[in-house]
């Protein structure tokens, strides 16, 4: 029986437009994949004068398949897309006669037989891709989307049409790929405009009927060179230029075959070329499913040729391509229409004829079908049985084809070329992302791919590139032996005598923050002065399956959580998965960092490769380097370990290269050189993208012990986030430290300085540069001195009691509590100490870069997609190096010092997984638990439920236990916070650490954990219903927060062993110590800081 019948949810609009204005006008999905998260299963759109319901949910989607009930809906950019292809396939309107007769004509074309007699084809075109990535080699960045593109069109073109586009013997891409992409792009949004306004788009209207133009052109050229060459070959355009319709006895006509080339071209290599785009992203970053893959395509093939019997002998292969359709649908909605009046779900009505969406994106990720991990890339659900289990289970849950009779003609032939690809890169490369940083974007034209994702590709097994052709025409490719790895590219200008002297050296470093990165360049920059030369200088990555044995090989990596850094993990899952001796003859050497308040996994990552190396044959050169970045003398333990441990050891075992004349760069006043000039420039950092200030505002009340502000940012258009995600700020060093290092070496604020490296550096070369930008933008100012920095301005100084003194606080015993407790810089040693004579490159050639800051957004996408909040504490307090002088926090007043209309250069970072909202909102409590500046991320997650919840849907509880000194001077957000709790979106428990009101309010509680301690029975009530918890804040709190945690636990352990008669005996505080290991990263997440 249906329940009653209740009104369908939908966000509210302007006259007329509707919500018109509200839509990413470059990627539309976005803003329908925020609404449906808003809303819900179901919501109502009105745009532009258009009713349209969205289907968002798998249940409902179900429905929406029953063919007696809905049938497919072309209106809106479809109907546009008819423009160009009248009543193709995709785009004929139910009924029409031309789809009945070319859906019976082709048919027989996509027959099993017919699509293996194309894999000879399909193999010519993949062979010519994987030969241009070869001979590019593994330092050129692919464009993955362009490529794959190419790929698409030319195998369609050649398996379907006997046509060659030869898109890799081009530059450039062959026109028909341009203007279809414009003419879909401009097809959506002519859907979007009214009527009315075509006035005003007459350019955009001349340019679409050009494109349309060229589409038809290409089409006919096709059409009349088979014409001008008849042939007996059968293939798609063979079956429409002969076939006759069994039922009608009509052939297609031109026009008609014209429509369905244009159509066949536009939705096969799109989709495809998408698909395998989003594959390949998915597999670097989740490495145990790209070497699960690869091996399954070593175990089937090896070395040999890919033949079509082997297409379905890889299970893995297939899982991952449904997994990347099902996260990524290259077709992320489909257009539906009620053929009654209808009742969706037992209380949606619908009236006949109504627009109805399924919103594919978001129904693949519902959690009641695919779990709490829906959004996560997981291929083994997806294998054949648990494919076939689940789709029984729940009919309808993966869709990315279509529907039914008006599905995908062409998948059979999809299906075969991307496995053939997939199979065919995984077996002759190792691949790698570009940027370890990359955040997945979103391309829309009808389809989706990714935007902006490049990697890089590196032949596996030492072959070459002639090697490679010579195996993918079938014969046996053998590795190259005696071939030389090229001198890294990193600026050196030393002469040809020279760099042949040298011995070779390879570096790896992972790192997602950049200081590994940076201790990697440092290395191969002092490298010379021992030597040797660093011929490779890459992430980790890079030696996934390719380590070097002829030449000693550092590994410099980090910690994250115990997880590789990002650009580490394919290298890391790698040496993992080695079973025997494959390392033997690789001599190395590991340098890690980590911070001991991860205890558990405490360096585990270097420690991992230092000891699975050894055990797979490696040879250690020397012992491990270690250092804790908890003691803020990161760069100072690597140097130690560097002149100390790992060089001595190096040149016992490999002899040294001497260079005449050759200097110990860390302390030569000529590694970097400079000419100072007039002229104004600038220049911009690449890694991120520039964003916009909105709005700033002060949270604390005037005189506040630590001030605390709130700061509005608009992204850059194709930069999108979640609620819990970080924004990677570029700052700028603050203009009173600049002018200090401008006064110590008498340099004017508009002087221009053109910097010429005789080693890596980071810093702009050989172009002028306003010496204010790179002291501003380019290095850190306030970053501690390190020992070898210190040793080098002994070295500059005139007099022996300066000299004397300096080598004191390089000392071992005076180190530390000197310089790196009080966070002493090179700027400030100059300072105290002005008889030091330092040139300006050695100051320079001293300091390392600048580098992002990671901040918490205190925003939900939900408010605004394009829009994130921060919310931070200014850190401005008197230096601990010198009184007199103010310690800037620099990322902090940078932040503090922009105003509305200012830009600054911004990337959004993900958080970890488990520091999100859970998927099942309605059935999973959360409890959050910060103080101070640690509510931003909370800020998003209370923000996101209360648009939820006013959007109609029905949420479990949330408590916040949030700590500050009092009611008057920094309760947080207090207006918000009390609306939403309202709304029932939030239950705020505070703490008053320096409170004289509003002490009941705090039931006396001083700080978080006292208050988490006397709100314990709630705790544990709500952790009995399965809530996750949220901690951020200072690593004190979160030690704090953890000891209560598991007392809780144990008290709550204990009590209920003694309501059962206490047989299980009661828990200790190692039994509870071990149950909150269990849970870290699952149900209790941290995000804390230093």
């Amino acid at each position: 029986m249906s329940e009653e019948l209740v009104p369908i949810p939908e966000p509210r609009g302007l006259p007329v437009l509707g919500v018109a204005l509200d839509i990413n006008p470059e990627v539309p999905i976005t803003t329908f994949l925020n609404w449906a998260n808003q809303y819900g299963e179901i919501m109502r759109l009105k745009i532009v004068g258009r009713d349209i319901v969205s289907v968002n949910s798998i249940a409902l989607v179900h429905e929406m398949c029953d063919e007696k009930r809905f049938e497919k809906n072309v209106s809106g950019p479809l109907m546009q897309v008819r423009n160009g292809v009248h009543d193709g396939l995709f785009t004929a309107i139910n009924g029409e006669p031309n789809w009945g007769i070319a859906h019976r004509v082709l048919m027989p074309a996509f027959g099993p037989m017919s699509i293996q007699g194309m894999f000879d084809e399909m193999h010519e075109i993949a062979s010519q891709l994987s030969l241009k990535w070869a001979r590019h080699g593994p330092t050129k960045p692919i464009m993955v989307t362009d490529d794959f593109t190419r790929l698409a069109l030319d195998t369609l073109a050649l398996c379907s049409m006997n046509f060659r586009f030869n898109s890799y013997y081009h530059d450039d891409m062959h026109p028909f790929i341009d203007a279809m992409g414009d003419f879909l792009v401009e097809s959506d949004s002519r859907a979007r405009r009214p009527p009315y306004t075509s006035f005003f788009h007459r350019a955009a209207d001349r340019k679409y009927e050009e494109d349309i133009a060229i589409l038809r052109k290409t089409a006919q050229d096709v059409l009349n060179s088979r014409k001008g060459k008849p042939t007996e070959r059968r293939d798609l355009l063979s079956a429409m230029m002969d076939g006759v319709d069994p039922k009608t006895g009509a052939k297609l006509t031109d026009d008609s075959i014209i429509d369905n080339l244009i159509t066949f071209l536009i939705a096969g290599h799109e989709t495809t070329s998408g698909l395998l785009s989003f594959a390949f992203y998915q597999l670097i970053r989740h490495p145990e499913a790209y070497r699960r893959a690869q091996q399954e395509v070593d175990d089937v093939v090896g070395t040999g040729p890919i033949t079509v019997e082997h297409i379905k002998k890889v299970p893995y292969i297939s899982a991952i391509l449904r997994e990347t359709l099902r996260l990524n649908p290259t077709i992320p909605i489909i257009g539906m229409q009620a053929k009654n009046d209808d009742v969706l779900g037992g209380k949606y009505a619908v009236k006949k004829g109504q627009s109805i969406l399924l919103l594919l994106a978001k129904a693949h990720l519902d959690p009641a079908v695919y779990g709490d991990d829906a959004n996560e890339f997981v291929p083994e659900r997806m294998l054949d049985e648990n494919f076939e289990r689940r789709s029984r289970e729940h009919p309808d849950c993966w869709k990315p084809f279509g529907n039914g009779m008006r599905g995908c003609i062409g998948r059979p032939f999809a299906w075969q070329e991307a496995v053939l690809v997939m199979m065919m890169l995984l077996q002759n490369f190792n691949f790698m992302p570009d940027d370890a940083n990359y955040n997945l974007h979103y391309k829309q034209t009808l389809t989706l791919k990714p935007k902006d994702f490049y990697m890089r590709a590196v032949l596996r097994g030492g072959i070459s590139p002639t090697e490679l052709e010579h195996r993918l025409a079938g014969g046996l490719a053998t590795p190259t032996q005696g071939a030389k790895a090229k001198p890294a590219s990193t600026g050196h200008s030393r002469t040809a005598s020279q760099v042949s002297r040298l011995k070779p050296i390879n570096i790896y470093y992972g790192s997602n923050t950049g200081t590994c990165e940076t201790i990697a360049q440092r290395l191969a920059g002092d490298a010379a002065s021992h030597g040797f030369q660093a011929t490779v200088v890459d992430s980790l990555d890079a030696a996934n399956q390719n380590l070097p044995k002829d030449r000693p090989v550092v590994f410099i990596t980090a910690s994250y959580e115990g997880q590789p850094p990002d650009n580490a993990a394919l290298f890391t899952g790698w040496v993992e998965s080695l079973k025997a001796d494959e390392l033997n003859d690789v001599s190395y050497a590991v340098f890690g960092c980590g911070h001991r308040d991860w205890t558990s996994t405490f360096h585990r990552i270097p420690k991992l490769i230092n000891e699975t190396v050894a055990a797979r044959g490696g040879s250690r050169i020397c012992p491990m380097g270690l250092t804790d970045a908890a003691q803020g003398e990161m760069f100072t333990d690597f140097e130690q370990w560097e002149d100390e441990v790992f060089w001595p050891a190096v040149e016992e075992k490999y002899g040294t290269s001497d260079l005449e004349g050759t200097e110990n760069e860390a302390t030569s006043t000529s590694a970097l050189s400079v000419q100072f000039s007039t002229p104004r420039s600038s220049t911009l950092r690449q890694d991120v993208k520039e964003a916009v200030v909105i709005a700033t505002e002060v949270l604390t009340a005037p005189g506040a012990a630590s001030m605390k502000k709130h700061i509005e940012i608009q992204l850059p258009s194709d930069l999108s986030y979640k609620a819990g995600d970080y924004l990677a700020v570029l700052p700028l060093n603050p203009k009173e430290t600049v002018n200090r290092a401008l006064r110590r070496f008498q340099l004017a604020w508009d002087t221009n300085v053109t910097i010429g490296a005789d080693r890596p550096t980071t810093l702009p070369v050989n172009v002028p540069v306003p010496v204010s930008d790179v002291l501003g933008a380019y290095v850190e100012l306030a970053q501690p001195a390190t020992k070898r920095s210190i040793l080098a301005l002994a070295e500059a100084a005139k007099d022996d009691a300066t000299k004397s003194s300096l080598k004191r606080l390089a000392s071992s015993a005076n180190y530390t509590a000197e310089v790196s407790r009080k966070r002493v810089s090179v700027l400030d040693l100059l300072e105290t100490y002005p008889t030091v004579s330092l040139p300006f490159g050695s100051f320079l050639a001293l300091l390392p870069p600048m580098r992002v800051r990671q901040y918490s957004i205190s925003s939900s996408p939900l408010w605004n997609p394009a829009h994130v909040t921060l919310s931070y504490s200014l850190l401005e307090t008197p230096s601990l190096a010198n009184p007199s002088v103010k310690h800037i926090g620099v990322a902090t007043s940078y932040l503090s010092s922009l105003e509305p209309g200012d830009k600054l250069n911004v990337s959004v970072r993900p958080s970890h997984t488990a520091f999100h909202l859970p998927q099942l909102a309605d059935k999973t409590p959360i409890v959050c638990i910060g103080a101070g500046a640690g509510i931003a991320p909370f800020r998003g997650f209370i923000q996101e439920r209360a648009k939820m919840i006013e959007a109609g849907q029905r949420l479990e509880e949330c408590l916040l236990f949030f700590g500050c000194r009092s009611p008057a001077e920094d309760d947080l957000y207090r207006e918000e916070l009390d609306k939403w709790e309202e709304l029932g979106a939030v239950d705020v428990r505070r703490a008053y650490s320096r409170a004289t009101e509003g002490v009941d309010e705090a039931k006396g509680c001083k700080h978080v954990d006292d208050r988490l301690w006397e709100d314990r029975e709630d705790l544990a009530n709500l952790w009995d219903k399965g809530a996750k918890v949220y901690v951020c804040g200072s690593r004190e709190l979160g030690e704090s927060v953890k000891k209560v945690v598991v007392k809780v636990a144990m008290e709550w352990k204990n009590a209920k062993v003694r309501g059962e008669g206490g047989a299980e005996g009661e828990a200790t505080e190692e039994d509870a110590l071990k149950w909150f290991e269990s849970i870290r990263n699952e149900r209790y997440a941290t995000d804390v800081f230093d």
